[in-house]
């Protein structure tokens, strides 16, 4: 992970899904200027996974596209 973007992160507003169940099974995402993060709801200060809006895009076209196995 880029030093750069965790700093970035330590900031950043992060929403939970609105699917999020009441089991905290949820994840939170956050948007900077040119990153995108994810982390654990149940573990705010722990280890991020940050994408550039480039990857962030990728990643939602194959969600979209149903090209993960969500089972």
């Amino acid at each position: 992970m880029n030093e750069a973007k965790r700093n970035e992160s330590t900031g950043a507003a992060w929403r939970k899904a609105t699917f999020s169940d009441h089991g905290g099974g949820c994840v939170e995402v956050a948007f900077g200027d040119n990153w995108v993060g994810l982390r654990d709801s149940k573990n705010p200060t722990g280890p991020t996974l940050n994408f550039s809006n480039s990857e962030w895009d990728a990643f939602l076209s194959g969600v979209y596209a149903g090209e993960f196995d969500l089972t």
